[in-house]
């Protein structure tokens, strides 16, 4: 998005690259390229970048990591990605999203858990539902959160009171 130098941008995506390269060699290991959410970047920006850090050496994609969009959104986001990135297959962050209301990114008010793991998705591109995010983790000292990072019992206590 601008963030970096032309070369900045070429080192961060070989870094990338060769960290997929070295994660992919492990046993029982699976690596997913966070290709951000549905409210980012269209997935034809997103696309390209993801091809230039050899996404298709990974098992796929993660969305909406730390964010609170639906699972559906991130279903028809994931499935545009997917149709400019062959076969590419998906994993959807739900630590947040049951609610789906959050109009910011930053301890939002009122937003619940999602789905609980599993990889019972029946979606036939999404390989599993998951807590990526730990539910309580703060996303910095907004909303009268702690430090990004630190676990947060009441807003993890609402997010469980609010789910589904």
């Amino acid at each position: 998005s601008g963030c970096l130098s032309p070369d900045g941008a070429h080192d961060r995506l070989e870094i990338i690259h060769r960290a997929v390269a070295q994660l992919v060699r492990l046993p029982n290991t699976a690596v997913y390229l966070d290709a951000g959410h549905s409210r980012w970047h269209p997935a034809k920006v997103i696309a390209p970048l993801l091809l230039a850090a050899c996404v298709d050496e990974a098992a796929g994609l993660s969305l909406n990591v730390s964010n609170f969009n639906s699972t559906a959104a991130e279903e028809s986001y994931g499935d545009k990605l997917s149709r400019l990135l062959p076969r590419a297959h998906y994993v959807i962050d739900t630590s947040r999203n049951g609610a789906a209301t959050a109009q910011t990114w930053c301890n939002p008010p009122g937003q619940a858990l999602g789905v609980p793991p599993t990889a019972s998705t029946h979606h036939r591109l999404v390989d599993a539902l998951l807590w990526i995010k730990p539910p309580g983790a703060s996303d910095g000292p907004c909303s009268g959160g702690p430090p990004a990072g630190t676990f947060w019992a009441g807003y993890a206590q609402t997010l469980a009171a609010n789910a589904r």
